[in-house]
Parts: structure tokens; sequence; C-alpha cells
């Protein structure tokens, strides 16, 4: 590790492989060890520099897509983005530093204890980073082992941060297992099997025996039971300025998809700010479309802003025929889009979301009724949330939906890095997980998280759907916080213990 120089490009060079992992398209072998170069570089001096190195790195790699949009739709001018994104990269940096900063002395004692230490205190990490300032649970570990076989269905067991916990034990196997590896020595396989025996070999079968108890327990979807669902996704880009024929156009875009669609009995479902600029219950062109759709049978789920007094809500309406309209208002707002912290120390960044700082979110959770179901929402941002989405199972949503508006991001990472979380959403709760995106990516995804349709970036259409719901509460749903909280537990007595440890080496000293 002499000298520091190479060091701390060992870090950047670790950070950007790990930044890769959330990709548009997720490599296929690196997330299995893609923290080992973090994990090895424990045993070099300042490793708290080198984990902030790393998680910089990282996290510029896979939200390099913010500064476009900030210069697009904020008006602000590239330098300016670039400074702002790199606060919040070094904010997210921070995170692997303290990661470091605690696993080093664990990991300098050497034994198989750090093989379960190290994971624990990343996965206490991002429970932190979920919770702390309103939260950014964005690209978890557990994202860049979607397509790992088995991964997704055991998550209905363990969740996201338990399957984080599995990746950084697989890359600790493998730093284990090279940590000594001189031209003289062997490479130490003990550790690599110890720790590559789980992903490689336990997983998959844990996952099918899951699936299987699922099987035998829910028939229903498999007999062909269930609603139609049409999924609507109009290819609809955000506009920068104001010109009303392309208003007009992309709205009766969006219309002209959903009366194809429309069939009696059937759900159609729009993407988030499908509807935008017009507001239901306030422009009469909305309503009087809507009601020739409720009038043809079908019944519609959309997304409209909700004026009350002076602030709105980011609501879903669900308008069935001869029933009252039903409102689900968001709960979790977006920061710097639907709300601004510390308004007038950032108010320059206001423009960033239609009617910025003037949302509310909802204290309130309602389930959306559709014939025998109940349609568990969340609006965009909200499905990136493992335990808010584990609340709607338990309240009894029998499926699942998100809209979303990713328009924003362009044909970056972003969309499917968005859609991966949507995705151990469904599986967690071993619910179908219908998603609206107004340019993708929609998509129909199975209770075990595998994709049964989806419509890619910057395409047209309409997923067409058969789904039946599913009732029960899997063990993850109905205590979403025991794994994060069993690995914070785990990690503070690691660490209380290497720090008593130290203390009594110096009394004797002394």
């Amino acid at each position: 590790m002499k000298p520091s120089w190479i060091a701390a490009l060992l870090a950047l060079g670790g950070g950007l492989a790990w930044g890769l992992c959330f990709g548009r398209v997720p490599l296929p072998l690196v997330p299995w060890f893609g923290l080992a170069p973090l994990i090895l570089l424990l045993w070099a001096p300042r490793p708290a520099l080198l984990g902030f190195l790393h998680g910089f790195a990282a996290w510029w790699v896979s939200l390099s897509w913010i500064v476009p949009t900030l210069v697009t739709f904020g008006g602000i001018a590239r330098p300016l983005s670039v400074v702002l994104t790199s606060l919040l990269v070094a904010y997210l940096a921070l995170f692997h530093a303290v990661f470091a900063a605690l696993a080093a002395p664990i990991w300098r004692r050497r034994g198989l204890l750090r093989l379960v230490a190290l994971p624990a205190i990343w996965v206490a990490l991002e429970w932190v980073r979920t919770l702390l300032f309103g939260g950014f649970p964005w690209n978890l570990a557990a994202y860049a082992w979607v397509d790992v076989p088995g991964a997704l269905p055991v998550s209905a067991w363990i969740g996201a941060y338990g399957v984080s916990f599995l990746a950084v034990l697989s890359s600790t196997a493998v730093a284990v297992g090279l940590e000594r590896l001189r031209p003289q020595e062997r490479l130490r396989w003990e550790p690599l099997a110890a720790g590559l025996a789980v992903p490689l070999l336990l997983l998959p079968l844990a996952g099918r025996w899951s699936l299987r108890l699922e099987e035998a327990e829910q028939g229903r979807e498999l007999s062909g039971a269930g609603g139609t669902v049409r999924l609507i996704q109009p290819n609809i880009p955000n506009l920068v300025g104001w010109d009303p024929q392309i208003v007009m156009r992309n709205y009766r875009k969006v219309i002209d998809l959903s009366s194809e669609s429309c069939q009696p009995g059937s759900l159609v479902i729009w993407p988030e700010s499908a509807s935008w600029p017009f507001t239901y219950g306030v422009d009469p062109m909305l309503t009087r479309d809507l009601q020739a759709m409720l009038d043809r049978g079908c019944t519609v789920l959309f997304n409209s802003s909700h004026p009350e007094q002076e602030y709105f809500y980011n609501s879903a309406f669900l308008l069935t025929p001869g029933k009252e309209a039903v409102r689900y208002d968001k709960r979790h707002l977006v920061p710097f889009g639907e709300y601004v912290p510390f308004r007038g120390v950032f108010s320059f960044v206001d423009k960033l979301a239609r009617n910025a700082g003037e949302f509310r979110p909802s204290k309130r959770m309602v389930l959306l009724p559709w014939q025998n179901e109940r349609l568990g929402m969340a609006i965009c941002y909200e499905v990136v949330y493992p335990g808010e989405v584990a609340e709607l199972t338990r309240a009894g949503a029998t499926i699942l939906v998100t809209i979303t508006n990713d328009a924003w991001y362009g044909d970056t990472a972003a969309p499917w890095q968005h859609f991966r979380a949507a995705r151990f959403r469904a599986a967690e709760n071993r619910r179908t997980l219908l998603r609206a995106a107004i340019t993708g990516v929609s998509a129909w995804v199975d209770p075990d998280g595998s994709v049964r349709s989806d419509l890619g970036v910057f395409r047209e259409g309409i997923i067409r759907a058969r789904v039946a719901g599913r009732t029960g509460v899997t063990p993850y749903a109905e205590r979403p916080w025991l794994v994060p909280l069993l690995c914070s537990l785990f990690a503070a007595g690691a660490v209380g213990s290497v720090l008593l440890s130290r203390r009594r080496q110096g009394g004797r000293k002394s």
C-alpha cells in the first residue's frame, strides 16, 4: 500500500467498479466481489479517507445523471450543477468513510468474525441512510444483485437489507481469501468457500424453496383468474418552456392510448404527470375525458395535484363507474423537488419541480379498491422505501402499484436504478407490482420480482396484463425492521468489543 497515492488510486478504482454495478445493465459477476477492493484497503493507513474516496467515485458514477437534470430542468449552470452534485456525493461518501473507520479495527484482528461483522456494519449504515434527513435509500447493495439467482425470491424472508448483507458477505469472503496472497503462498480457499457458498449454492435453493411455499398457498394467479389491467406509457418528455400546442398534443396522446385500452371492467393506469398541466376537478376538459372513459365501463387510475388551501397534494385518483372517486395522497415527498428544505437558503432550486415547495405530505394511508382487490399505491420516490411499502401490505394491499415520472433523467441509469428498487418491493411482499412510467420503465412484475412484461426508456406503448392479488404477509413485510436492527446490534457489539479490547491492552501497557 506504499506509496499512499497507490492506495488512493485503488480506492477510486474500486469505487468506479462498484458504481458501475448500478448502471443501465447490471454487471454479471462484479457485484459478487465488487466491494473487495475497499475491504482490502482496510489494511492501509487512514482507511476512513480511502473509504471516502471509494464512496465519492462510486456515487459519482452512479448519480452522474443528476448534473444534466439540474442543467436542463433547473436552469442551473453546469459548473454549479457539478458543485451541487458533488455535495450530495460527498455526503453519501461519508457512509463509506464511516464503514471503513468502523470496519478497519475488526478487519485487522483477523478471524472469521469479520465475515459477519463487516456486512452487518454496511447494512446498519444503509439503514441509517434510509432514515437520516428524510432518507436516501437509493442503490442499496442488494440492487446490484438483482440478477443473482435467488436474491429476489429470498428477499421475502430477509428483505433488501438482508440481500445487501449477503452481497457484502460475498465481497468480504473474497477479500479474506486474497489478503495474504503472495507469490509464495496459496489462495485461501476456506473463507472463499464459506462466503461464496451462500450466493452461489444456497441462495438459489432458498429462493426456489420459498417460491414453492408460496405456490402451495397461493394458487389463484396460476389459475388465470384476475382482472384486466392496461399500463399506459405515452413517452412524453418533460417540457423546457411552455408551448400550448405541444401540451395539447401530449395530452391527446394519453387520451388516445387510454381510449384504445378502455374496455368494460378493465383498469387503465396512467403514469405520474400524464395529465399535466391539467388538474382533476379544476379543468373541465380533463373531467370530461375521464367521464367518457367511465361511461365506456373502464376504471381509471391517474395522477393529479390536489389543491387544498395554500398547499397541494401529489395524489392518485381511482375513478370507477358508478362509484365515488377515491384519492391517495403521497406520503413521502422528494426533497428539492416537491418541497425545499431550508427554504430561502436553497430557493434557487425551486424551479426543479412544478409547484416546488408547495406540496404537503399526507399522514393518511389509503388503499384503493378495485373489484376484489385493494391497491397499495407508491408514487414515484415512495417505492424506494422498503418499510413503507411493507406497511401497505400489512394494511391489506393485494396488488402494488407505482406510478412515476422519470422523464427528468433521460436515457440514463436513473430509470433502471428506480426500477430495480421496485422489483425488490414486489419480491419482498410477494405481490404483483404494476409500474406505469411516463417515458419508461413501465412493467408488470411478478410476486417473485421477475419481469413479466416491460417497456424500456423512450418507448410508447401499452402493457396488457391480467392479474390477481394475493393475501397474507411475508416474514419480511411483517417485521421489515428486524434484519437491519439485528445487523445494527451486531455491528455495535463488534465495534464495542474491539474498542474495549484496545482499552484493556492500553491499560496493560501503561
